[in-house]
C-alpha cells in the first residue's frame, strides 16, 4: 500500500484529500503512479496531464522519474489556481 495525499486546488477537483491503494506490480516510479491515476479519467486525467503538479515522495520533492515502492507517502500539489 502506499498514501496518496492531495493539496491545495486538488482537494475539490478531485473530491478527496488522500487515499491509500495497493500499488501495482508494474508501477514502480512517480511517472507510472500518474499514468495509473489518469486512466480513471475525468478530473483526474485533467489533474495528472498538467505541467504545473508538484509531487513529494516520503516529503521530499521529486520528479516522475523517482522510485517508489509500498509503504511510501507520495503527495501531489498543485502549482495553479
Amino acid at each position: 500500500m502506499i498514501k496518496l495525499l492531495y493539496f491545495a486546488a486538488l482537494v475539490d477537483k478531485l473530491g478527496l484529500a488522500s487515499e491509500q491503494i495497493e500499488l501495482p506490480s508494474n508501477v514502480n516510479d512517480v511517472r507510472g503512479l500518474v499514468a495509473q491515476l489518469k486512466q480513471r479519467g475525468g478530473a483526474w486525467e485533467e489533474v495528472f496531464s498538467n505541467d504545473a503538479l508538484r509531487i513529494t515522495v516520503n516529503k521530499q520533492f521529486s520528479e516522475l522519474a523517482a522510485p517508489i515502492k509500498s509503504g511510501d507517502e507520495v503527495a501531489f500539489i498543485s502549482a495553479w489556481l
